[in-house]
């Protein structure tokens, strides 16, 4: 059933009401809203809602992975490359395995047919084990790799999806022509996805218009997504691609006023579009009931049980070896980079809950193959595959905090994030105090009026005390606005290059850039309107 714009306005009020509740019990929005959407999808009477695959696959999940994307940092994804690929792909191969041989010998699926539920249930979902981690102040590193296994594992698993599924229609299937398509499917992805990033920051920087750049970057993620995926990729490498070189490159090609409305604009986009597919997600329970009405309940209730334990156990079994054996095999690695402590893969072990990208996944498998007869087990595969969203997003979901609490690692960034803003208060330090040689010498060369540049000096010497809790300094000369405004925005591109020049040589984190960057947006900003006002 298509849509109306009642239903729409309906599962918005929903979200919305959801979302109160759920800050008020301190729950993860995406659990509360899975299951809002079951108790709705089993109240007689109200109409069947139905996902469509392509409305998830071809315009949900590029901007949400592309909006990932740019909020992550690349320093730090560069840094945690190993522990994210081996979780990305090599957990993802591993849980694919797994199911694939569990199903076969456990519940009697042809290997082909296993191979396809393992893709579909091997990609975890990072939003609510992420909102978990971050109220609970885990260390950075598992926030990263979290983020970034959420990044690339979708690229992984849909790759093995679509051989499977091409295995099962055509009931044929070469190791060596799969791992050679893979290989050329990633390297394709990655060079297309920085051509797309590379041309649409040109593009953006070119306009200088930012409701014509939030355009441009709307546009951004499909047309990294769409020409792949078409061709018979993922999409989804070539979308991460793309995010992560704006991320880097765009410091310098973005301007102020675009990144504080594209912040806004992409926060509330986000929200939405992950607020209703997760509402949507519960609410095609009584679509699978349908489908699957004639079947043994207890049967089904077991199949269930056996791929959900198997889908969790996997990623412990493949977690430990993952994180230790590498250094064992190899001491650069860590003397680079020590072992982290048990309970560090345990916690990320359990946040491998699954979400929307599977039930997409399940919905898009065709219903025949390429001879004409009916797609082997197509509803059992879409009942196991809700089955273990269910069990893992609300089961683990909930059980998280009280898991990170057991550990010991809650608050345990605490001491990292006093570090950080250590690193923050000298990066300002040192930025404007670039700010203030960059005075003299513009006084040096224009031979500006004393009082001019030591009302200037003045506000920049208030906000270094601003820094050190004290209030920072103002000026009320309207007659010198226009030229204070001309100067302040010279030393605000001075002091963001000197921030920028400290984050590229690694002497600031990207988290500490990022809130610096926002405040000298903010300034910017303001002496713009002010003088648009005048």
């Amino acid at each position: 059933m298509i849509l109306t714009i009642q239903i729409l306005v309906l599962l918005l009020a929903v979200v919305a009401a959801v979302a109160v509740v759920a800050a008020r019990l301190e729950i993860p929005q995406a659990i509360l809203l899975v299951l809002a959407g079951v108790i709705l999808a089993l109240i007689p009477g109200l109409p069947t809602v139905e996902l469509a695959p392509e409305l998830v696959l071809l315009l949900v999940l590029p901007p949400v992975i592309y909006s990932s994307a740019v909020a992550m940092s690349w320093n730090e994804f560069r840094f945690n490359l190993r522990p994210i690929s081996l979780l990305a792909v090599g957990c993802v191969v591993f849980t694919t395995v797994a199911v694939a041989a569990a199903s076969h010998w456990l519940l009697d699926l042809a290997w082909p047919v296993g191979f396809v539920l393992g893709a579909i249930v091997s990609p975890p979902d990072a939003i609510a084990p992420l909102s978990i981690a971050r109220r609970m102040q885990l260390p950075r590193r598992i926030l990263v790799v979290l983020e970034g296994e959420g990044l690339a594992n979708d690229a992984a698993a849909l790759i093995l999806y679509r051989f499977a599924v091409g295995a099962v229609s055509a009931r044929a299937f070469s190791f060596a022509h799969a791992a050679a398509m893979f290989a050329a499917i990633v390297a394709g992805e990655i060079l297309w996805g920085i051509g797309v990033g590379w041309l649409m920051l040109r593009l953006r920087r070119w306009v200088h218009d930012p409701r014509i750049e939030i355009t441009l970057s709307i546009l951004t993620p499909f047309l990294a997504y769409w020409p792949p995926e078409h061709l018979g990729g993922s999409g989804v490498l070539a979308t991460v691609t793309a995010g992560l070189y704006i991320s880097w490159n765009g410091l310098r090609l973005i301007s102020a006023a675009t990144r504080l409305q594209g912040i806004f604009f992409w926060d509330f986009l986000i929200y939405l579009i992950e607020g209703m597919v997760f509402l949507i997600t519960g609410l095609q329970a009584r679509t699978l009931i349908a489908h699957i009405g004639n079947e043994s309940i207890p049967a089904l209730a077991i199949s269930a049980a056996i791929v959900s334990v198997v889908v969790i156990v996997a990623r412990f079994v493949w977690m430990y070896p993952a994180t230790y054996l590498p250094r064992w095999l190899f001491p650069p690695i860590k003397r680079r980079d020590p072992s982290p402590p048990w309970q560090s893969p345990f916690v990320l072990a359990f946040t491998g809950v699954r979400g929307i990208v599977s039930l997409a996944a399940a919905l898009a498998i065709p219903f025949t193959t390429t001879n004409g007869q009916l797609f082997p087990n197509r509803d059992l595969i879409l009942f196991l595959t809700f089955s273990v969203i269910l069990v893992t997003l609300v089961g683990q979901g909930l059980l998280l905090p009280w898991v990170i609490r057991a550990l010991g690692l809650a608050h345990a960034g605490r001491r990292e994030r006093r570090g950080d803003r250590a690193e923050a208060y000298a990066a300002r330090r040192l930025g404007i105090e670039a700010a203030l040689e960059r005075l003299d010498q513009l006084a040096a060369e224009r031979d500006l009026a004393e009082n001019v540049v030591q009302t200037i000096r003045a506000r920049h010497r208030g906000r270094l005390k601003h820094i050190e809790h004290s209030s920072d300094g103002d000026d009320g000369h309207k007659k010198l606005a226009e030229l204070y405004a001309e100067i302040e925005l010279l030393l605000i591109a001075a002091e963001r290059q000197r921030t920028n020049d400290l984050f590229r040589g690694g002497k600031l984190k990207d988290e500490a850039r990022r809130q610096i960057e926002r405040e000298l947006d903010l300034r910017e900003a303001h002496l713009a309107n002010q003088r648009d006002k005048e």
